[in-house]
């Protein structure tokens, strides 16, 4: 075998300022628990999760087996008009802790791909209803709903926009709900709900007979954790019900237990029509997503369509891959024996208190948390994005991995840490933030 000389140009990395990364790489070679390995022999303790994916933490042996035995057992199947047991199975594991009716389930890779299947299925769904009209999705600013072009179209923000002009027809964007005056609120700040009436103005300008879903995160997450204000989503979901608009819920952040419930529809008391799902979904060890959706809908969409034909021309090779479910299965087990969406209510108290300590230093301009996510927002006092950029950088040198958006740090810790755990975390960070 070739030895080439490592230049970090052979692979192409994501959401990475390549060019910086290869001056200085930040490799990692193992991970368990909260801590992961630099390949110089340091301890980075995760504080974001992976990247919102391992609540369980690394290395979790449950995963490991039960992936190891599903690929000696059976590797792949395809999922077009064949299956395996396993994914029924998880299927209804998911049902069994989805809210009201949101019991059938369509599998995905991603959560890019999760949104893009809820998309497709809320268009599918009118048309069934003969009611093709309704082309329209509406999303928000500051959102972020993955990076195919129906994400990236709902999606607002935009900078993930630049340099891709194409974007589906017809789309609108409900305001953000970030206001001055809810600075430094924890959990769901007073001021807002009106914005909600965005989505009226909308149906009202345009006609409600156009409008096909709504898709909004309970909790923006990528963007720096911005809460719905109190009476925010109830408002959106009484619109929705009122001009015959689908409400799709991006949980891919805070669903399984990041708001301390099941998902955060649970955390807020508003059901709506589809979720949407990934990350936790298998502890950040193999890539999956899914959609689940309501009864009306699955019942619709499967009954108008002609006998023994496809009812919905969408899907993917890995759709179902026997070695996600397996892990999937596996993760949801651990999430059950180890009680973590319970561990996960239980620590947001001290985490939260951790995060807006954070408050008497002099770099903070806001701060925001709900459930085990947390943000805060840094003065740029220069070229936006180039402090945030320095921060990242900083942090991993002392030790503590974050993720950033811009000038915002972004908090979300694994529910197995201890409360002594966050404390370390925290004080990383305050050294970082006092010396940035």
């Amino acid at each position: 075998m070739t030895n080439l000389a490592n230049d970090f140009r052979n692979h192409w990395m994501p959401y990475t300022a390549n060019r910086d990364f290869s001056e200085a790489p930040r490799l990692v070679s193992d991970g368990q628990g909260i801590k992961l390995k630099k390949t110089d022999g340091g301890i980075v303790l995760d504080a974001v999760s992976g990247l919102f994916c391992t609540p369980a933490g690394l290395g979790r042996t449950e995963i490991a087996d039960a992936v190891a035995k599903q690929l000696e057992t059976l590797s792949y199947v395809t999922s077009f008009q064949h299956g395996h047991g396993k994914s029924f199975e998880l299927a209804r594991r998911i049902a069994s802790l989805t809210p009201g009716d949101l019991d059938h389930v369509f599998f995905s890779n991603s959560g890019s791909e999760a949104v893009e299947t809820a998309l497709k299925i809320a268009l599918a769904y009118h048309a069934a209803k003969g009611e093709s009209g309704r082309t329209r999705l509406v999303g928000r600013e500051r959102a972020y709903h993955g990076v195919n072009f129906g994400g990236l179209s709902v999606g607002g923000i935009a900078r993930n926009k630049h340099g891709f002009s194409l974007s589906l027809p017809g789309v609108l964007h409900l305001r953000h709900t970030w206001l001055d005056e809810n600075r430094f609120t924890p959990g769901q700040p007073k001021s807002g709900v009106e914005l909600a009436d965005d989505l009226q103005r909308f149906c009202d300008t345009h006609g409600s007979n156009s409008i096909a879903a709504c898709i909004v995160e309970p909790v923006a997450g990528s963007t720096g954790c911005l809460p719905p204000p109190l009476g925010y989503l109830e408002r959106l979901r009484d619109i929705c019900d009122t001009n015959g608009v689908l409400l799709i819920f991006d949980e891919v952040i805070c669903g399984f237990g990041r708001m301390g419930t099941n998902f955060g529809s649970d955390r807020f008391k508003v059901l709506p029509d589809m979720i949407t799902m990934a990350k936790a979904l298998t502890n950040g060890a193999i890539p999956m997503g899914a959609v689940a959706v309501a009864g009306k809908i699955y019942d619709t969409v499967i009954s108008e369509a002609p006998d023994k034909s496809i009812e919905l021309f969408h899907g993917y090779t890995y759709t179902a891959h026997p070695v996600a479910c397996a892990a999937a299965l596996a993760s949801l087990d651990i999430y059950e024996s180890d009680g973590l969406f319970e561990r996960s209510a239980a620590l947001e108290k001290p985490f939260l208190e951790e995060l807006f300590a954070l408050a008497d230093l002099p770099l903070v301009k806001d701060i925001r948390g709900i459930g085990m996510l947390g943000a805060v927002d840094l003065d740029c006092d220069e070229t936006v994005g180039k402090r945030g950029h320095r921060a990242l950088k900083a942090f991993f040198d002392a030790g503590v991995l974050v993720k950033m958006t811009g000038d915002t740090v972004i908090l979300a810790p694994p529910f197995i840490s201890s409360e002594a755990d966050l404390g370390v975390m925290f004080g990383r960070v305050r050294s970082v933030l006092e010396t940035l």
